[in-house]
């Protein structure tokens, strides 16, 4: 028997603040995919002639000829504390009595409207992932970025990050940067943008590559106030053991899913060479440490193959960057398992990133050169690689994240690329163990995996071209069960 507890309107709203929650009954979507060739993210081989079904925001099955009617049954809460009345609870200028009424929580079936999509052989495939993305700083000239006021930075990555989501990206890994008030909006719908694996502030040294303090600003004064980038969160210079166990302790406070160190010299950091290794042996293990305390891990940038090897030694497990690993070293990251976070960028020509700073575009172009040799020894030592594109401070660039994942055809395979930034980046991601924000399967189409979707028009295992054009390509894009885009008739 049900358990009515009524109040007078005017006590309404002194009541609810006293008491839990309401549970909003809101039908779910059910989506059916028909006559779709399933690439599943891990597997070559399509499923061809498949129906995939979405339920809520995961993948309930996967078959042959699914048969359904216009309606689906799902599993919905009622209950919980709700207002009743003609003007709604805080309508207190109406003469009509109001009460608000508890019924206790239950899980009931309710008929919800399914949406069929027909597929007409199209590929369905998995949400990309960006395993190295700047939220915060890919859509402004850095000069900008770090002159403006944190709010309407904020304001602007939450726009560009919905248009992330409908280049097909539905779950990033960001590298760097407070971008958690952004995160926050996106999980709960003020926003539209993908998945967020935030690293919060990255660690760096005095002198390093996120040291982005103005060339009079050392030597430190004791007591001198942190300057603006720290302040609201972007990077944490910490020095010496103690420093840097408590600044990592205080990322993972802010609720970073892993911790961002800088290892190595930079290329938009002016004051860091190269060739210089970032963090003395024991600084480096400390972080590693407190990350280990917190059963998550350390993702380092670096590029020299001392710096690398020497964070590897200390228990890192990602490199991003890593243009000049050695052939020791990969066999070093192969052995501890340690991933590469690998970025297909160009030296020269219209994609080649452009800086500001003559010091900034040598040091790019240093790296880049690189390239080939690194992604020859992580192939031949199967070292495990991860798929990002680092884009940053260029509007136009960003705008080609499916153009970058589209490069990697120059090494390898459509199979090979799309896997690695399906399956493979969602693996490298779960490392972050209970610090997961999103905990379940992404990357991968499977059953009880989350429904995060990509209809291709054409097949991307023969053309990996198709990604680089994804508003003409993706006729459909899902994240978490609902469609953010669908352009068939």
């Amino acid at each position: 028997m049900k358990t009515v507890i009524a109040v007078l309107s005017t006590l309404a709203m002194v009541v609810m603040l006293a008491l839990p929650a309401a549970a909003i009954d809101i039908p779910s979507e059910v989506t059916l995919f028909k006559n779709v060739n399933v690439f599943d993210g891990k597997n070559e081989k399509l499923l061809e002639g498949y129906d995939v079904l979405v339920v809520k925001n995961l993948i309930k099955k996967i078959d042959k000829n699914i048969q359904l009617s216009n309606t689906y049954e799902v599993d919905v809460k009622t209950g919980g504390y709700k207002p009743i009345g003609h003007g709604g609870m805080c309508d207190f200028t109406s003469s009509e009595p109001k009460v608000t009424v508890y019924e206790p929580e239950k899980m009931v079936k309710k008929e919800v409207k399914v949406n069929v999509i027909d597929g007409k052989g199209r590929t369905l495939m998995p949400g990309l992932i960006d395993a190295h993305w700047h939220t915060m700083f890919n859509f402004w000239p850095v000069s900008k970025v770090m002159s403006v006021n944190f709010g309407g930075l904020s304001i602007a990555a939450a726009k560009h990050s919905g248009e992330q989501l409908l280049r097909g990206f539905t779950t990033v890994r960001d590298v760097g940067g407070n971008v958690f008030g952004v995160k926050m909006a996106i999980d709960s719908g003020l926003v539209d943008g993908p998945r967020i694996y935030p690293s919060g502030p990255y660690i760096g040294q005095t002198s390093g590559h996120g040291d982005f303090r103005g060339p009079n600003d050392v030597p430190e004064n004791p007591g001198t106030p942190l300057d603006y980038a720290q302040r609201v969160g972007h990077t944490l210079i910490a020095d010496g053991v103690p420093e840097v166990i408590k600044r990592s302790r205080e990322i993972l406070r802010m609720g970073a899913s892993q911790i961002k160190a800088m290892a190595g010299g930079g290329v938009s950091s002016l004051y860091d060479p190269l060739d210089v290794t970032e963090y003395t042996f024991e600084e480096a293990k400390a972080v590693c440490d407190v990350a280990k305390t917190w059963n998550t891990y350390v993702m380092i940038h670096a590029n020299t193959d001392a710096a690398i090897r020497m964070w590897a030694e200390a228990g890192a497990l990602s490199v991003e960057h890593g243009f000049f690993i050695e052939e020791d070293t990969a066999k070093l990251m192969a052995k501890k398992g340690v991933w590469w976070s690998m970025q297909p960028m160009d030296a020269h020509g219209e994609d080649a990133f452009q800086f500001e700073n003559p010091i900034s575009t040598a040091k790019y172009e240093a790296c880049v050169a690189g390239l080939d040799k690194v992604i020859a020894l992580a192939k031949k030592h199967k070292v495990k690689t991860a798929f990002g594109t680092d884009l940053l401070f260029d509007p136009k660039l960003a705008a080609k994240e499916g153009k970058f994942l589209a490069k990697l055809k120059k090494w390898y395979t459509p199979y090979e690329a799309l896997k690695m930034a399906t399956y493979d980046n969602a693996q490298l991601l779960k490392l972050s163990g209970p610090r997961d924000p999103y905990p379940g399967e992404l990357g991968v189409v499977k059953e009880d995996a989350f429904a995060d979707l990509i209809l291709v028009d054409g097949n991307p295992l023969k053309n990996l071209d198709l990604v680089a054009d994804p508003g003409k390509n993706f006729v459909v894009i899902m994240k978490d069960g609902k469609i953010y885009k669908n352009t068939l008739p």
